[in-house]
């Protein structure tokens, strides 16, 4: 059974960091394109970061600069360190592990940027 798990959210300052994890279980880790989304209160999950099985990256504009999504194959894990945020990064976030059309998600974990 697969199971993606989030970890690494919580309640930080504007301004303040936060690294986030999601530790992938039951599949080849290695062969997935893997995604970091984020759904704020009453609005669409969106797509924020993604890193291929290659390790090519790529951004959504709001996070570009601030954001960095990496992957640790040896330990099955995606993360996705967050600088600089803002208090519109405050939402839940998900990661979502996708190889040829068969994806899973995890159920994620919230992050609350206030002072």
């Amino acid at each position: 059974q697969v199971q993606l798990v989030e970890s690494g959210g919580g309640l930080v300052q504007p301004g303040g960091s936060l690294r986030l994890s999601c530790a992938v279980s039951g599949t080849r880790f290695s062969i997935y394109t893997l995604g970091w989304y984020h759904q704020a209160l009453g609005k669409q999950r969106e797509l924020i970061a993604v890193i291929t099985s290659g390790g090519s990256t790529n951004y959504a504009d709001s996070v570009k600069g601030r954001f960095t999504i990496s992957r640790d194959n040896a330990k099955n894990t995606v993360y996705l360190q967050m600088n600089s945020l803002k208090p519109e990064d405050t939402a839940r976030y998900y990661c979502k592990a996708e190889w040829y059309g068969v994806y899973y998600w995890g159920q994620g974990t919230q992050v609350t940027v206030s002072s």
